[in-house]
């Protein structure tokens, strides 16, 4: 296998690269997380990077080492958001034009930030339904026009790049009298966790570096499991920043090189984490953002004692999200539960139902004839919301014997989909 290219010392460059061009970003103590877990859990804030996330690290490093003749024709990227951002924050401060190519599912927030720190120099093209749909057709557009391509994550400019958040770390834990025992942080194509992990393992080799993916694109794992960076068939694009279906040569090399493990979340689990952020901490996490956070859950029994540091890679989460993010944090949770039933087509049975079915926390959220027919019963939709997870047998077995040939759609993922 190949060797990594980059090392500790390709990322002191970049750091010393980027002084005055990047924030320097709090490194918090975290009390709850803490006391949660029976450790020292301290929080990387690159969510209160300029552009809310760490992705301007590595953009900045890039075009800024990209060879002037060619940044006069201008630069391209593709983006899901945040490097979108970082690009166009970059190319507003040194005066060039950019294209930057967003997948159609992006959400309007990172489109409408993206618009605002490029301004006059940015033009946004929506193409594709995933990352990866989007970045191909921005490698073609930059190839046709003679323009310089900014790979969001397999470069060694951008892996030096957002290496340089780990610098911050280690240097304010040695300010701190601290050491890092364990650092986690998310993956998407790679480039956080190259560059992360290059630091840390070239000043800190004792330290365990951990990714973090969601569970509906876990990419890295995939490249780790074949010995090479594969193409997943399918991902769940929830966790937008994140959701890449195959990770980056260099990438890849970076990480079997340094990073110690990876683990896998389920967006349910970063669903609640964004919440618990949010209500506790008053941080405002994208699903991308939370996932090391996330992690914690899975590591719980090794935490005792240690020093823990989780980096929050980004904010930029759209405020129109919250909703479904409550909704699979509930689902995860198992406090909320859909099912189909055959309910009595006569007054008085949806009473009934209340009466004798629900226990006296329970709740119905939603409720819904799938099917109106002139015959004694009809399927309804229904959405129970219980105070408590351990209601669920109970509720089950009241439910059976309402209706016998009742559908829990969480068991049937199809009509799970497609009625709820």
């Amino acid at each position: 296998m190949e060797e990594a290219v980059v090392t500790e010392k390709e990322v002191l460059d970049a750091y010393k690269a980027l002084e005055g061009a990047v924030n320097h970003t709090p490194l918090q103590f975290d009390r709850y997380l803490s006391e949660a877990y029976g450790c020292k859990v301290y929080l990387k804030r690159e969510d209160l990077q300029k552009v809310r996330s760490f992705k301007l690290r590595g953009a900045y490093y890039a075009i800024k080492n990209t060879p002037p003749a060619l940044l006069k024709n201008g630069v391209v990227c593709a983006s899901a958001g945040n490097h979108a951002q970082g690009v166009a924050y970059t190319c507003q401060e040194m005066k060039i034009f950019a294209t930057i190519f967003m997948p159609t599912t992006t959400p309007q927030q990172k489109i409408t930030q993206v618009k605002f720190f490029g301004g006059a120099f940015v033009k946004i093209v929506l193409t594709g339904d995933t990352f990866d749909a989007s970045a191909g057709e921005a490698k073609m557009f930059a190839a046709e026009n003679n323009q310089a391509f900014i790979d969001p994550f397999d470069d060694p400019n951008i892996i030096a790049g957002q290496g340089t958040l780990a610098v911050e770390i280690f240097n304010d834990l040695l300010e701190k009298g601290e050491t890092c025992d364990y650092l986690l942080t998310a993956i998407g194509g790679g480039g956080l966790i190259s560059g992360v992990s290059a630091y840390a393992k070239g000043v800190s080799p004792t330290t365990k570096v951990i990714g973090v993916e969601p569970k509906g694109a876990a990419s890295m794992q995939a490249a780790f499991n074949e010995g090479c960076p594969v193409a997943l068939d399918t991902i769940d694009k929830f966790v937008d920043g994140a959701a890449v279906k195959e990770v980056g040569q260099l990438t890849y090399v970076q990480a079997k090189e340094n990073v110690d493990g990876l683990i896998a979340v389920d967006e349910g689990q970063v669903c609640t984490t964004i919440l618990n952020l949010y209500s506790k901490q008053a941080i405002v996490a994208e699903p991308a953002g939370a996932l090391s956070v996330a992690a914690l859950t899975e590591l719980k029994d090794q935490l005792a004692g240690k020093t823990v540091v989780c980096v929050i890679s980004g904010g930029n989460n759209d405020i129109n999200r919250m909703a479904e993010i409550e909704e699979r944090s509930l689902v995860f949770e198992g406090l909320k539960h859909y099912f189909v039933v055959n309910f009595p087509q006569r007054p008085g049975a949806l009473r009934e139902f209340v009466t004798d079915i629900l226990g006296p926390n329970d709740d119905i959220t939603r409720f819904e004839y799938t099917k109106k027919v002139n015959r004694g019963t009809g399927p309804v939709v229904i959405g129970i919301l219980l105070q408590q997870k351990e209601d669920l047998p109970r509720l089950l077995e009241k439910i059976e014997a309402f209706d016998a040939k009742y559908i829990y759609l969480q068991e049937d993922p199809t009509l799970y989909a497609l009625l709820v």
